[in-house]
């Protein structure tokens, strides 16, 4: 496959890549460029239920629980977060009717603030548009589609930026203005495109961590080879409250060890919420964490705590009826790689660093809603009648070593094989079999 052949291939992959995906790009950038500042606006937009005024000590949570639960006796409690400083409000978030809702509880007087429907957090809304387009789990694949493919753009993208002359910095660093509007689109999407490329596959990588297919199978392998997060932090079920008689209840020898039956644990009384909240500060948690109640018998109470820099991130399990931790998982516990995703995805949501952070995240979401709108663009300015402008496809013979590299891409990104199948054979069956198709996609 001589370099002609080997660029006219890669070009026809980038334009059809981007044609596809670049109104997903598009919306992830804009999503993106909001979730970042999630803090501020939050902070801004419940500013009346998350600040109180500070008035000595704070009442226990399970007084603050109690009021909540007298105000809503058809609500089953299911988290409570305590409020990180002496100016935050308590937060006590229940099921009522099927919906999660929060209420916002002063932690000096235990009056009830506010109450918010988590179906109504606007930030939210754009963590799942950003998430899975608003669609659930069909929204997660493309998402992840519209990532994995974006991968193979950077790298097309970066082969076709290549300067092929040497000392051309024009158009290959910074834009060419006095060449003509067609060479500055070009430019304002090829040079772009360069400086922000490494950013933009950090993004990408970051972001496929937490997607269905791809993230889940990359935490469930890193999880069981022992290179990744301890299990029960994102893949692996929480250990169980494995009670012993003895630890509850005075009885003869014979009986200490038998299991307390699971079915209701025949009204032997958890611990209180009093006692999980000590446990967490007894083990300096960071501030911002929330307790998970259990939800059966046998469950456990978690405590998780996802603070801006990933060397603060915790999750401990605590036995709900003796009070003992089961798991105390930190940073420290994770293996290099987790560490390394961890941190990874703190960046990727503008924490780790602060606000310089969120701006750096900001402008790269600038350049990428750039890239694909200047993409667009130069498509339908060079786009000739009647057809869809793609680079003339190549012979099947010409192209084994594209095809050789979209196979790699295929099997280590599985949504990416699929698509490809389906190309290859709409490929085969119908466009070059119907002379319109071969015409308007220039096979």
């Amino acid at each position: 496959m001589n370099n002609i052949s080997f660029y006219q291939t890669l070009w026809r992959w980038h334009f059809y890549a981007g044609l596809i995906f670049a109104p997903f790009i598009l919306i992830l950038a804009v999503t993106g460029s909001v979730y970042l500042f999630k803090p501020q606006l939050e902070q801004w937009m419940y500013h009346d239920d998350y600040v109180v005024e500070a008035q000595g000590s704070k009442l226990p949570a399970s007084s603050l629980i109690a009021k909540v639960t007298d105000a809503y006796p058809e609500a089953q409690v299911r988290k409570y977060r305590p409020g990180e400083d002496a100016e935050r409000s308590a937060e006590v978030k229940i099921n009522l009717k099927g919906e999660s809702v929060t209420v916002f509880v002063n932690p000096y007087s235990g009056n009830i603030i506010g109450e918010l429907n988590d179906n109504d957090r606007l930030i939210d809304k754009f963590e799942e548009f950003h998430g899975e387009l608003m669609l659930g789990k069909t929204g997660d694949r493309i998402v992840e589609l519209a990532a994995c493919w974006s991968i193979i753009l950077i790298v097309t993208g970066i082969y076709l930026w290549f300067p092929k002359g040497k000392g051309k910095l024009a158009g290959v660093v910074f834009p060419r203005f006095k060449r003509g509007r067609k060479n500055l689109i070009r430019d304002l999407h090829a040079v772009p495109a360069f400086w922000i490329s490494a950013a933009m596959l950090f993004l990408v990588i970051t972001g496929l961590l937490w997607s269905g297919l791809w993230g889940t199978n990359v935490q469930n392998l890193a999880t069981n080879a022992g290179v990744g997060y301890p299990p029960s932090i994102w893949v692996g079920s929480a250990p169980s409250s494995t009670v012993k008689t003895k630890d509850i209840a005075d009885v003869p020898w014979a009986a200490q060890n038998l299991d307390v039956p699971t079915s209701g644990m025949q009204g032997y009384i958890p611990v209180s919420i009093d006692h999980i909240v000590t446990t967490a500060e007894k083990l300096n948690i960071y501030p911002t964490y929330e307790v998970i109640f259990p939800k059966k018998a046998e469950g456990v109470y978690t405590i998780s705590v996802f603070p801006p820099k990933a060397k603060d991130e915790a999750t401990v399990h605590i036995d709900q009826y003796t009070g003992a931790v089961l798991a105390d998982y930190r940073y420290i516990h994770y293996a290099p790689i987790g560490k390394l995703m961890a941190w990874g995805i703190t960046v990727h949501k503008g924490l780790e660093y602060g606000l310089p952070n969120q701006i750096a995240g900001l402008l790269v979401c600038i350049g990428i809603a750039g890239i694909a709108a200047s993409g667009m663009m130069l498509w339908w300015k060079r786009k000739p009648s009647g057809q869809l402008g793609a680079p003339k496809a190549p012979g099947l013979k010409k192209m084994k070593v594209v095809a050789v590299i979209l196979a790699l891409f295929g099997l280590l990104f599985p949504l990416v094989g699929a698509t490809l199948i389906a190309v290859l054979v709409l490929d085969w069956l119908v466009i070059r079999r119907v002379r319109m198709f071969r015409t308007f996609f220039n096979a």
